[in-house]
């Protein structure tokens, strides 16, 4: 039994594990040495019209899975192409002088006559975006490596590297044990700690905020209609930098609202000067839920704080109603950034008259969780019983035993 457990554990992760492998891609030269290579992760976000003055978000990832036709190995440029799905790519370009190379743009295209990725797209054209991300003076003969993320932001386009590493105009047929690290991962560099004991400041964190006000948000379809998705809460973002554990508290007076209906998937976009943040509910015609949330922060010093999760299954409830948590809630979205939720509501599909449906409550909520702790005390009590109980017949056998000798 416990083996057979053991397997489907071992699947289970080797599954989460499988989802969460990077892109790695190596292209030879014409005489068949290597020439690029590349190890590294891409979130995509791409708003694109599904009607007249409506839109939706979608968010997807660049797969593990890639071709690299049209990818090119010169003297002094390279490009490397990574083609994906029905008619996408992501293309580098890089550019080379004496003793360094650099990426000069980066051109992701998309094809909006996908709809297994862009759902009820008005438009099937193919369209393109440059973007010139900072990655330069990368030394000839060492890769690039920068495990911070690197946000790049063109029209409707949101593009996110992290982990990164690459290499291009290879010698040798093989990939350098060098590298350039990036400036984004040599300023988040943790200073080494001290041998003096007299102090108790570490790990330092920010000092506890009060609790956050409570927000109303509303996405309208125009300005003569009433909601179509309607929220309500109050939210806290903490965040790492390096050893530094940070939080801050959104503030809804001085928060831009935007976003999006839809059939299938609606979105909330709410903005302040150093919180923005993309709520993506999904809706399967009988349930809804968060399926994703894009989260970047900018705090008074140091590199923005950027975090995407785009496979959550959370403030679940039945289309035509809304979903309410009025305890605290924690959400981690990634490692580095966890969300905390206050008086929560939400209601992304099938809003009427500009009002809340009936609530489905959370657990925590519900008149069902005080239980829990009940049932853990029986359950310890029955143990305790149960212990005593097989104490005093040993005990009483052991007694038998002795009379009769």
């Amino acid at each position: 039994m416990f083996w057979c457990a053991f397997v489907v554990l071992f699947l289970a992760l080797g599954n989460e594990l499988h989802l969460s492998h990077a892109t790695e891609v190596s292209v030879n030269n014409t005489e068949n040495k290597l020439c690029l290579y590349a190890n590294l992760m891409v979130n995509f976000s791409v708003t694109y019209e599904v009607g007249v003055n409506k839109s939706e978000t979608v968010l997807f990832v660049l797969p593990e899975n890639v071709t690299t036709e049209g990818s090119t190995c010169k003297n002094t440029t390279s490009t490397l192409k990574l083609g994906f799905g029905d008619g996408h790519s992501w293309a580098v370009e890089f550019t080379k002088d004496n003793k360094t190379y650099q990426v000069d743009s980066i051109v992701f295209t998309y094809n909006l006559n996908d709809s297994s990725v862009f759902t009820n797209s008005t438009s099937n054209e193919t369209k393109s975006v440059t973007a010139k991300p900072r990655i330069t003076n990368v030394g000839v003969d060492t890769y690039y490596s920068c495990k911070s993320e690197n946000v790049q932001r063109v029209e409707s386009v949101t593009q996110t590297l992290y982990d990164v590493t690459l290499q291009a105009f290879v010698t040798n047929g093989s990939k350098s044990d060098t590298d350039t690290v990036c400036a984004a991962d040599l300023t988040s560099t943790t200073v080494a700690p001290t041998t003096t004991v007299t102090t108790t400041a570490a790990p330092t964190s920010t000092p506890t905020l009060p609790t956050p006000t409570t927000g109303n948000y509303s996405i309208a379809p125009d300005f003569n209609s009433t909601a179509c998705l309607m929220a309500t809460f109050g939210l806290r973002i903490g965040f790492k930098q390096g050893d530094k554990v940070e939080t801050i508290n959104l503030v809804p007076s001085a928060t831009n609202v935007s976003g999006a209906c839809g059939v299938n998937s609606s979105n909330l976009t709410l903005t302040s000067d150093t919180i923005k943040i993309m709520f993506t509910f999904s809706n399967d015609s009988k349930k809804f839920h968060l399926h994703a949330l894009n989260v970047t922060v900018k705090p008074a010093t140091g590199a923005a704080v950027v975090a995407v999760n785009t496979n959550m299954s959370i403030w679940a409830a039945a289309v035509g109603s809304s979903y309410m948590c009025n305890k605290e809630q924690t959400l981690t979205v990634t490692e580095t950034l966890t969300l905390y939720t206050f008086k929560l509501r939400v209601q992304p599909f099938g809003v009427e008259k500009g009002e809340f449906a009936t609530a489905v409550e959370c657990f925590m909520d519900s008149d069902l969780s005080f239980l829990v702790p009940i049932a853990v005390g029986v359950a310890l009590c029955f143990l305790i019983v149960l212990v005593l109980i097989s104490y005093l017949i040993g005990r009483r056998k052991s007694r038998t035993g002795y009379q009769s000798v």
